[in-house]
């Protein structure tokens, strides 16, 4: 794989270093602060953090005005963007307009439909696919629009996408078609099976997934065992073994502080799986979650700077 950008995280992968990311989720309201404070909560932490893109299909804060708070807070961004809600002129406004921010990364979403969210009424856009996305930024890159036309000072982003590897009759041919298309990185759905998890790495070794993209798991905190029956019943390509279910349930009231414990066993995991590049530590609304996961894993200190 070729070095194609200005990140920090892709300069990271491209040494060896067992990268970690995470995430922030942008206020329901116009208070920059709430994504600052998040933002320092990782300092330290986190080698890049996505800054989501009205997660849920529910209004937020934009991602691009977050980006912008969160690398003036000092932890490198991960611009979120879904086509659910904007067409490629809006998309390809967003990634010029995040890069003058500070984003040198982008990961590219189709989007919870709104259906689900708080404006079920609203159209869903889905001008271009997650595929066509990934091109558009590959080919800004190259300081060519989708429209074939040139532009002067182009971004260069670190491009990621999304996969779901626990998805029942999961198929290789989305993920293969986006990596095609251009895609550097690719952060998975949340991983509470870690044999499951283990056998798709394998699979996705033999397909030379490794050898053409950056694969960083999905870790979570189960606050209790509903929350982790909610993930499961609710969030696609989520499964929770029972064993998990289990011990989250036999935790009674301390089962937040096992739910760090079954977070730091499976970023263990995930950091002796060949091939995985990293893992993407997800608080589910609860950024202070991240901090003791990273550290029990055993992946502090960061890297200051790439080697």
């Amino acid at each position: 794989m070729t070095l194609r950008s200005e990140s920090r995280l892709e300069r990271l992968v491209h040494h060896g270093v067992f990268v970690v990311t995470s995430e922030i989720v942008p206020p329901r309201s116009a208070d920059a602060d709430a994504v600052t404070l998040q933002a320092r909560e990782l300092v330290g932490y986190a080698d890049a953090v996505n800054v989501t893109d009205n997660p849920t299909a529910r209004a937020h804060m934009s991602a691009v005005a977050g980006v912008a708070l969160t690398a003036a807070a000092g932890v490198e961004p991960v611009l979120q963007v879904t086509g659910r809600d904007r067409n490629r002129l809006a998309i390809t406004g967003d990634l010029l307009g995040a890069w003058a921010l500070g984003a040198r990364n982008v990961l590219c979403l189709t989007g919870d439909p709104p259906s689900g969210g708080d404006h079920p009424d609203a159209a869903g856009v889905y001008d271009i696919s997650t595929v066509d996305m990934v091109r558009l930024a590959a080919g800004l890159r190259e300081g060519r629009l989708l429209s074939g036309a040139t532009i002067e000072s182009p971004p260069s982003y670190f491009i990621g996408v999304a996969d779901l590897p626990l998805e029942a009759n999961y198929s290789f041919d989305r993920l293969e078609a986006k990596i095609d298309a251009g895609a550097d990185f690719v952060q998975t759905q949340i991983v509470f099976d870690a044999d499951a998890f283990g056998q798709w790495a394998e699979q996705a070794r033999d397909r030379g997934i490794f050898e053409r993209a950056f694969v960083l798991a999905g870790v979570a905190v189960p606050r209790s065992a509903n929350a982790a029956r909610y993930l499961e019943e609710h969030v696609r390509g989520v499964v929770v073994p029972g064993a998990v279910i289990a011990r989250l349930e036999d935790a009674g009231p301390d089962a937040a502080d096992e739910g760090v414990r079954i977070a730091v066993e499976l970023a263990a995991r995930m950091k002796t799986t060949p091939g995985v590049a990293g893992i993407h530590v997800m608080g589910l609304g609860h950024t202070e979650n991240v901090r003791p996961v990273v550290e029990g894993a055993g992946l502090l200190p960061r890297p200051a700077i790439a080697a």
